[in-house]
């Protein structure tokens, strides 16, 4: 079984590393209290040899904790060593085997909708700061649920919505795959996937990995929840006159800002325009120029470069 973190341990390296990480950019007073509001991040962790899917166990877990009366905890989070039926977007298969970080966390949102809507951003963000950390300094995210190197798919994520049939919770299931030491990949997938190993050219520490990925998720979660409270806090501003942190970030780490690319709801089967990327919405949605110079903005469905 692979070694993954213990909550302990993760909120171990949130105070001496993420945060010392933080303080180079923001006041302490502000580090901390983004912190403490992802604090929930890992609150359990939950490790599995193998899986057919973390988003189903995640479902099944919420749907027999309600039955019984018990509250659910929030920010739990399902790892499995290998997943027997990984899916993705459009239930396209995925590879999961041994070497790679497959799971999902329950996130329960009360966060008001603008603001939760921004919430698989902050997945892709997590991620591509730690592959960035442990030596992919060429990591990107494409919108809206990708991160590649080189061009090449190494993590994908998933957010799933639904309220809980006893309590009316209102609960988000986040879920990543993501490619740590995996070398090798169906043909299907060969042009198309690389591994934060690959690209590094030596194996990564799976926990360690982990243990920074969560963090990081934790601190940008936690920065949906500050900066609700600062907006509510400075009610008399206009919200659209201060860019989101995160969207701030977003920009950084991404390099769909300007490029030629095709949309589509399910892109790989049905592309329906080509069009070129303008920015991102304070809500997260892609903002799309298309060849008539009619601007579009998109909230779900995918791209793919084109340049």
């Amino acid at each position: 079984m692979a070694s993954y973190p213990t909550s302990a341990q993760l909120r171990t390296h949130i105070e001496l590393v993420e945060t010392v990480e933080r303080l180079e950019c923001w006041r302490e007073d502000q580090a901390r209290r983004i912190l403490l509001y992802g604090s929930f991040v890992g609150s359990i962790i939950e490790h599995h040899f193998s899986l057919d899917r973390t988003m189903p166990h995640a479902r099944a877990h919420i749907r027999t904790l309600e039955e019984k009366g018990i509250s659910i905890a929030n920010g739990t989070v399902f790892l499995a060593d290998t997943l027997s039926g990984p899916k993705g977007r459009f239930t396209r298969t995925w590879h999961a085997p041994a070497g790679g970080l497959w799971g999902s966390m329950i996130y329960i949102s009360t966060l008001l909708p603008r603001y939760r809507m921004l919430a698989p951003l902050a997945v892709g963000i997590a991620c591509c700061e730690a592959m960035r950390a442990y030596g992919a300094a060429n990591a990107v995210i494409r919108w809206i649920n990708d991160v590649l190197i080189d061009g090449l798919k190494a993590g994908g994520f998933l957010a799933e919505n639904f309220t809980g049939h006893n309590s009316g919770e209102e609960y988000c299931l986040l879920g990543f795959g993501i490619n740590v030491n995996n070398r090798e990949f169906p043909s299907a997938l060969d042009h198309i996937a690389t591994s934060l190993a690959l690209k590094t050219g030596k194996p990564v520490d799976l926990q360690g990995f982990t243990t920074c990925f969560l963090a990081k998720l934790s601190w940008n979660l936690g920065l949906l929840y500050w900066w609700e409270a600062e907006e509510l806090h400075r009610f008399s501003a206009a919200p659209d006159e201060l860019e989101h942190p995160l969207i701030s970030r977003w920009k950084d780490l991404s390099d769909a800002l300007g490029r030629r690319v095709v949309f589509g709801f399910d892109v790989q089967t049905n592309p329906q325009y080509e069009a070129i990327v303008q920015s991102i919405t304070g809500d997260g949605g892609l903002r799309l120029r298309l060849d008539d110079g009619t601007e579009v903005v998109e909230h779900s469905g995918e791209i793919r470069y084109l340049d």
